[in-house]
Order: structure tokens, then sequence, then C-alpha cells
């Protein structure tokens, strides 16, 4: 049985790898993608995320399929990289910096993302065959409910629980159950909504984002 994470194993190398996967995940490609097609700040729509559910409201599928690439992107090759010269513990270091740079990018003032891209993005990169059971759990949801947050939240519970007990893979159910955990306090207000039975659902159309938590919601990436 493989050791979980050494959290006291070369703290250089760790924050090493941290920064350098928050400086990829810190990356806002929904809001880069549609100021450069000509769209404004893809802030001041629909829910103000900037992931990809969000600009798919501005009508725009291939900008949403573009804002959905990148941002699986940056987490992928985050671990990728890390994987291939520092191993398997130092990338998930990586991945847990790229996820935080999607969530609390510096460069816009620490208000990001909800993470379900680069979440995606980091799994494949680590362990590909979890991630294309997240990505069938969340079309089945998706499909079946029409919730992207719901579909979300339903494929990150599953993921820590079938790496430790499917594929026996602890360390990466450590780490992964830490993502889960900051992915479902982003996604706090999608949740509120879904109880109280306000979430949008996928394809509804944009309006103004709102300041307070009644607006739209948003489980997006």
């Amino acid at each position: 049985m493989p050791d979980p994470i050494s959290w006291g194993f070369a703290w250089p190398y760790y924050l090493a790898a941290l920064a350098f996967g928050y400086l990829l995940g810190s990356i806002p490609f929904g809001l880069v993608i549609t100021r450069m097609a000509g769209l404004g700040d893809i802030r001041k729509i629909g829910s103000g995320n900037i992931g990809t559910t969000n600009v798919l409201r501005t009508g725009r599928k291939s900008l949403a399929a573009a804002t959905l690439l990148g941002d699986a992107l940056k987490g992928t090759v985050a671990v990728v990289i890390v994987n291939l010269y520092y191993g398997q513990e130092m990338a998930l270091i990586a991945g847990l910096g790229a996820f935080l740079g999607h969530l609390f990018p510096v460069w816009l003032k620490f208000k990001g993302g909800k993470g379900v891209a680069t979440y995606l993005g980091i799994l494949l990169g680590i362990f590909w065959p979890m991630g294309l059971i997240f990505a069938a759990l969340w079309i089945g949801m998706a499909l079946a409910f029409r919730f992207s947050s719901l579909s979300a939240l339903t494929a990150s519970l599953a993921t820590p629980v079938l790496l430790y007990f499917g594929f026996q893979q602890f360390q990466m159910a450590e780490m992964l159950l830490v993502l889960t955990v900051l992915l479902w306090i982003k996604h706090h207000e999608n949740i509120s909504r879904l109880l109280r039975g306000q979430e949008s659902k996928i394809g509804s159309k944009s309006k103004p984002a709102s300041a307070s938590s009644a607006g739209p919601g948003d489980g997006g990436a």
C-alpha cells in the first residue's frame, strides 16, 4: 500500500511545485477569451463567474468550449510537467496549486472560478481513468437534471471515494478530497439555491450579474 502524502518532506520543493501550479492555474481563460472576442467583461453577465457555464450564457458555444479547454489544460499541464521530473507526490502538490490559482487568481483580486474544469484537467493529467469517470458522471447528471452545479458536486464527491476504494490510489484520494472540499465550498451558494429550487439550468440566458446570492446559478469551471 502506497504511503499517504509526506507533508514534512522537502518544503522548498513543495512550495516551488505549488507556486508553479498556482501561476498556471491563475490564468483567467474565460475572461481573456471573451474580451478577445469583443464581448467585454464576462463578470458583468449571468453569475459574474469567469468559468465555462457563464461563458456559455453569452450564446457563443465555441468560446465556452475554448474556456473549458483552457481551464482544464492548465491543471493538466501543471501535473504532467511536475510528474515527469519529480514524481506523483510533487505533481499532486502542483495540481493543488493550479486549483488554488483558478479559484483565487492574484490577477483578479483572488476572485476566480469554481474549479470544475481545472479539477477535471488535474484528474486527466495524473490518472486519466478517473478523469474519464468524472466526465461521464458529470455528463450523466447534466443530461438527467440539467444543473451544472449538481453535476459537478456529484462527480467531485464520487472522485476521492472511487480513487481510494476502487483504484486504491491513496495519495490521489487524499489530495482530491482536499480539492473536493474546496470545490464544495466555492459552490455553497449553488447548494443553497438547489435546496430552494432556484438554481438555473444549463443553457439559461444571460442576465446582469447580481451582487447577491439570489442571482442566477453557476456551477461552471
